[in-house]
């Protein structure tokens, strides 16, 4: 995706970040100096679209693009109105142009990019990745590069080495399905509702240690590539084969999350040493796991690294990643021109460097 040279302006004004990617809508207001007054989140809003997607038990394109639709300029609208700002205040507009939905994807750049056309204002499209890579940086005390960053979001497991905003290098990456796929398939196998993941997770909780365990897939052997297909399929004998009572059922839930668990600690454990990193960054929606920050942060402990995650809120899709990213984008000089452009594939290793 090629940037477009722009003069920053010398006072930060606002910028809008608007995520619609699959199925959430989330707008932000974000105002992105470090050093000004009045730095920082300013208003975020998020609408969900679980209940529309239920009966059909997974995300069906074509309901969430004309949800985004109906959703999306009420909440820019809801989310100005909670900064107590109006349109003509915004310096700039972010929105997610890849990877995703083409349908959604087009929904909110085609929004953002006449909003910062109507008000003569830069727009820029952002990697849904990268928003998710930098939601730690809304945090109090954010790291700072260099840092292995494990980004685990819907269709996405990879390790990625961060030299700097925008110096991305792959180390490792989904082969087949990711940890979030596997945890929303698993969950629908054994009949629990949708979302799967989450109700999985925690009914985890209440499952038995040792009565039933699983491969931790791909770490008996050299390398950072996740594949959880393998591992959905043991599972899927596992629950056929046994009483199906509720027990369990949260037994095998038990199993299958520190299986999942594991190898994403193993993987992580690898990257530290390969790159020689002392810190690491979680994000996406299973970083929003339980025992996965409580393993993290043991081994860390025992290790000498330290891990940062974004608060619950920004580990699933929202806009407030997506005007983070676009802003800093944006304050060095990069815009994209008038056309309206999405890409449901978008490498995050062709993103130029921000600064």
């Amino acid at each position: 995706m090629s940037s477009v040279p722009h003069s920053p302006s010398p006072v930060p004004r606002p910028v809008l970040g608007i995520e619609t990617s699959c199925d959430e809508t989330g707008v932000a207001l974000l105002r992105w100096e470090p050093q000004a007054p009045g730095h920082g989140l300013l208003a975020h809003t998020l609408y969900t679209q679980v209940k529309l997607h239920a009966d059909y038990g997974g995300v069906v394109p074509e309901l969430a693009s004309r949800d985004h639709v109906r959703k999306l300029l009420p909440l820019v609208r809801e989310a100005l109105k909670e900064a107590g700002l109006t349109p003509a205040d915004l310096g700039g507009v972010a929105y997610t142009a890849g990877p995703g939905l083409v349908g959604a994807l087009l929904v909110g750049a085609a929004t953002g990019r006449a909003m910062a056309w109507a008000l003569g204002v830069p727009a820029i499209g952002v990697h849904h990745m990268e928003g998710h890579l930098l939601a730690p940086l809304l945090e109090d005390d954010p790291p700072a590069p260099p840092f292995v960053a494990l980004l685990v979001s819907g269709g996405h497991s990879m390790l990625v080495e961060v030299e700097a905003i925008g110096h991305y290098r792959i180390l490792g990456d989904t082969l087949d399905d990711a940890a979030g796929e596997a945890f929303d398939k698993t969950a629908k196998m054994m009949g629990l509702p949708y979302p799967g993941g989450p109700a999985l997770a925690a009914l985890a909780g209440q499952g038995r240690p040792g009565v039933f365990r699983f491969s931790r897939p791909m770490t008996d052997r050299p390398g950072l590539d996740f594949s959880f297909s393998g591992l959905k399929t043991q599972v899927l004998l596992a629950w056929q084969q046994s009483d199906q009572s509720e027990q369990t059922r949260a037994d095998i839930a038990r199993a299958f999350e520190e299986a999942i668990v594991d190898t994403l600690l193993i993987k992580c454990r690898r990257a530290l040493a390969e790159t020689g990193a002392h810190r690491l960054v979680i994000a996406g929606g299973v970083g929003a796991n339980r025992r996965l920050r409580e393993e993290l942060a043991a081994a860390g402990a025992k290790d000498g690294f330290r891990t940062y995650f974004p608060r619950l809120q920004f580990c699933t899709d929202n806009g407030a990643m997506i005007a983070l990213a676009g802003a800093i984008r944006l304050a060095h000089g990069q815009h994209q021109d008038e056309s309206v452009q999405v890409f449901p594939r978008w490498d995050l290793q062709t993103l130029p460097p921000a600064a």
